[in-house]
């Protein structure tokens, strides 16, 4: 037997249906605050991800490369931002000036250990607002998130909200932790102890490291800004205290990208059983990213939530999933001749609108009545001999098992309203 692949999951209907009512939720929300979807491949030319600023673990250690037919060397995206920022450019969304507002949903891919809410496949959900660096789009899509949280009915989360400066005040910033951990190089795992020369900010991500009191008591960004970094900050919470968005602070923040800078957040599930991984979504602002790949000096602000661990979320929590609505019919018959006719009504009521289905193995009635029940139909539809000859069909109500004979106009009455 031929098994999926490790870090990967097969999704049922029932638990499709689960992540379907989720997707239109947010969607919904989305388009509230004028959002529009984009869709980039699953895959890039590598450079799109491994870029020489870019120093993170994820693309360091954790992407899937290949070459193709054409010895062109590709990635699978282990990230939606860099994608759509390269979509940005190249498709010139930035032609008219304005802000332009992006949500995308899709599978990405990252070679790590397996374990829960953690896959090499995984999904994501995200936003991004590209086109302008201010301090209100930051907040509003801070806002955007704490709403989305909000409206899925999870209640037991917590945004946490940093900032890492401007590029003046993080240059300083690095310099002071390349001081500060220099003394600790041996107390370092072996990649911190390059990363003091090449990105000491990333020391504080370390998924090894990251717990160790030398770590923890690390100076902080918040710590290291200039005047300017520091008023957009301060104006970041001011406008999210003018939306009600309830958030915390968090100086250890960082993220674990490099391209962000300013504003980084994270929603935090603390959902009592939800384990150590518990982080639903995070983003933050860019400055240079979309200029890194050709396009203007522009900055950017989004989030990307993991599908999978909101659902374990709403899971933790109880939150009820709107159901999936039942069959309006289901069609019985008693051999061939009857059949025919099923098919017909069958069909005919699928072009109305309405969910129904049949049993197509030819099983007596008892077998198919059972089969039809186990699908919870509204209705049930009985096609036999008399009703045949009559042009005629035996509706029966499930619930009432009030059962009458009618013609084709009444049945869609009864039916009731259209999908």
């Amino acid at each position: 037997m031929i098994q999926k692949p490790k870090g990967t999951y097969d999704l049922m209907p029932e638990e499709t249906r689960k992540y379907r009512a989720l997707e239109n939720q947010l969607i919904k929300l989305l388009e509230i605050y004028g959002y529009g979807e984009i869709r980039t491949p699953i895959f890039e030319y590598s450079q799109v991800f491994h870029r020489e600023s870019e120093l993170s673990d994820m693309v360091l250690k954790e992407t899937y490369n290949f070459k193709d037919k054409g010895n062109r060397d590709l990635t699978l995206r282990p990230e939606g931002t860099a994608g759509v920022i390269r979509s940005y450019v190249e498709q010139k969304l930035y032609a008219d000036g304005g802000i332009t507002k992006l949500y995308y949903l899709g599978p990405n891919f990252r070679y790590e250990r397996p374990q829960k809410g953690r896959y090499r496949q995984f999904y994501q959900f995200g936003i991004e607002a590209i086109g302008a660096k201010s301090p209100s789009l930051d907040a509003e899509v801070i806002g955007l998130s704490y709403k989305i949280i909000s409206s899925l009915g999870l209640k037991q989360v917590v945004v946490k909200i940093n900032t890492l400066g401007d590029i003046e005040s993080r240059l300083n910033y690095n310099k002071i932790l390349r001081d500060y951990f220099i003394p600790h190089k041996e107390d370092l795992c072996e990649n911190c102890q390059t990363r003091i020369d090449v990105n000491p900010m990333r020391i504080l991500d370390c998924k090894i490291d990251g717990e160790k009191p030398v770590v923890k008591k690390a100076p902080k960004p918040m710590h290291h800004l200039t005047a300017e970094a520091s008023k957009y900050f301060s104006d970041v919470l001011k406008y999210l205290d003018a939306m009600d968005v309830i958030y915390e602070i968090d100086d250890a923040l960082v993220r674990g990208l490099d391209y962000y800078g300013h504003t980084v957040f994270e929603i935090e599930a603390n959902i009592k059983g939800f384990g150590a991984q518990n982080i639903l979504g995070g983003g933050g602002h860019y400055e240079k990213l979309v200029s890194e790949f050709g396009g203007p000096d522009v900055s950017g602000v989004g989030i990307a939530f993991g599908m999978e661990r909101l659902m374990q979320a709403i899971e933790a929590e109880n939150v009820e999933m709107p159901k999936d609505k039942p069959f309006d019919f289901y069609v019985l018959y008693f051999d061939e001749a009857t059949k025919l006719a099923a098919l017909t009504i069958l069909s005919e009521l699928r072009d109305l609108g309405y969910k129904g289905d049949i049993d197509h193995l030819d099983r007596k009635f008892a077998t198919q009545l059972k089969s039809a029940l186990k699908n919870n139909p509204n209705y049930l539809i009985i096609i036999g001999e008399e009703e045949l000859n009559s042009n005629l069909y035996t509706l029966k109500n499930v619930k009432t098992e009030e059962q009458k004979t009618v013609d084709f106009d009444e049945l869609v009455k009864k039916l009731g309203k259209k999908r």
